[in-house]
């Protein structure tokens, strides 16, 4: 008991000292990342609100409007980690900022419906490209990191959701097509920070990937089953996507249904936004001493997860909604970055951006499945219902981390890098 008191003391000082060890241009993929998602969050929160209520269309259709989007993620997704490792991130970024800037300042003057379905189409598809490419160049500037370079990008992107979630509510309790404004300036922003400062950005030979340290290349059968790994283990990646994103759909109405105010749902993201960072020292700390390999961290957070649903089947006041952010933020802390770093460690030289365009796509693919599935349960069944499938659907996730990595010699889930922190 005070041995833990002691740690749980001197985590934040650990942390700390983690950070100081990030080399510089981590940091500036970092500060990217923030400002590029900053930009994002002005939307993505308030589709669903805006397509359902401001342009009076039915949930299935919001639903069927986000596969849209989401399926031009996905196809931006393969596509940017294809570019990253055929022209480099930088031009890859880069194409993929003059995409998204394009189409939000065109959307901030049309934005009927017709006009929103195509022009949110080109936001997913510019922003898919990016993603993959920043994550593949966070790993290749410091490939002896771990899963601290992936760990820093989520923590990035989830400080960009909390100031953009927090802001957003507020443009739009004043006026709606100011967000679409507000998020085409935060692109340009984002713009200029790449152009002039991921130019110079170097890979450095990576030592615990694939090629040396962990896995050895043994030619094209190797190369085969480390990518069927990824595969398996994107299932449960998947579906732990398609339950994330009803936060940002189904539940988002919900909550407007139940009277809860829009400020305070865009509240629960800025807490989750909140939570992910202040808790990153006490989750470097839970995971050195207590989670040892990637894998048994996917099936904390998996557990996690399912209970943050389970509050969901009973919650009917603010509160109750708290709650279960709460519970699905830690859940999320767990999970996401270790997918991200698995791959990292089983893509083949030469494969970091086509592996993390794979992960990215899955985690994409689930919001594209998500707002139709989730939209049509709430139709048909009810609230309640499509939480309860959700988490049974939970269990496959198990199975697939259990299984994914038997045909690989020294699978990277069993490694000690989990404990690197976070």
């Amino acid at each position: 008991m005070v041995t833990t008191l002691k740690t749980l003391i001197t985590a934040p000082k650990a942390f700390i000292r983690g950070l100081a060890e990030m080399p510089k241009a981590l940091w500036l993929l970092v500060v990217g990342m923030i400002i590029n998602v900053t930009g994002a969050s002005f939307i993505w929160p308030l589709n669903t609100i805006y397509i359902h209520g401001e342009l009076g269309r039915s949930l299935t259709i919001a639903g069927t409007v986000l596969v849209f989007n989401a399926g031009a993620g996905m196809v931006g997704n393969l596509i940017g980690g294809y570019l990253f490792d055929r022209i480099g991130g930088y031009r890859s970024i880069l194409l993929g900022i003059m995409v998204t800037m394009a189409s939000a300042f065109t959307l901030a003057v049309f934005n009927h419906f017709e006009a929103y379905v195509i022009l949110l189409i080109g936001l997913g598809f510019g922003a898919g490209i990016i993603i993959p490419s920043m994550y593949a160049l966070a790993g290749s500037v410091w490939p002896e990191g771990g899963r601290r370079p992936f760990n820093a990008i989520y923590v990035a992107q989830n400080v960009g959701v909390s100031l953009g979630t927090a802001l957003a509510g507020l443009v739009a309790s004043y006026r709606f097509d100011l967000v679409f404004l507000a998020n085409g300036l935060m692109y340009t922003l984002f713009l200029v920070i790449a152009f002039f400062g991921f130019r110079y950005l170097q890979p450095k030979k990576d030592v615990s990937s694939s090629g040396s340290g962990l896995l050895q290349t043994d030619g094209i059968q190797e190369h085969k089953k480390r990518f069927r790994a990824l595969l398996i283990l994107c299932v449960g990646f998947l579906i732990s996507w398609i339950a994330y994103v009803q936060w940002q759909t189904t539940v988002s109405v919900h909550t407007q249904d139940l009277g809860i105010p829009l400020s305070q749902y865009s509240l629960l993201w800025t807490i989750n936004g909140a939570m992910i960072v202040f808790c990153q020292p006490f989750m470097r700390m839970f995971i050195q001493r207590w989670v040892h390999s990637l894998k048994s961290q996917i099936y904390i957070g998996l557990s996690v997860f399912m209970v943050a649903y389970l509050i969901l089947t009973q919650a009917e006041i603010f509160t109750a909604f708290l709650a279960a952010m709460i519970v699905l933020t830690i859940g999320e802390m767990f999970v996401w970055p270790a997918v991200p770093t698995i791959a990292h460690q089983l893509a083949p030289e030469g494969k970091a951006g086509l592996f993390q365009g794979i992960v990215n796509s899955v985690a994409t693919g689930g919001r594209m499945i998500g707002p139709l599935f989730g939209g049509f349960m709430a139709d048909v069944f009810g609230m309640q219902a499509l939480f309860y499938v959700l988490v049974a659907l939970f269990i496959i996730g198990f199975v697939t981390t259990s299984i994914y990595d038997r045909r690989i010699d020294k699978g990277p889930s069993n490694q000690t890098v989990a404990r690197e922190g976070a």
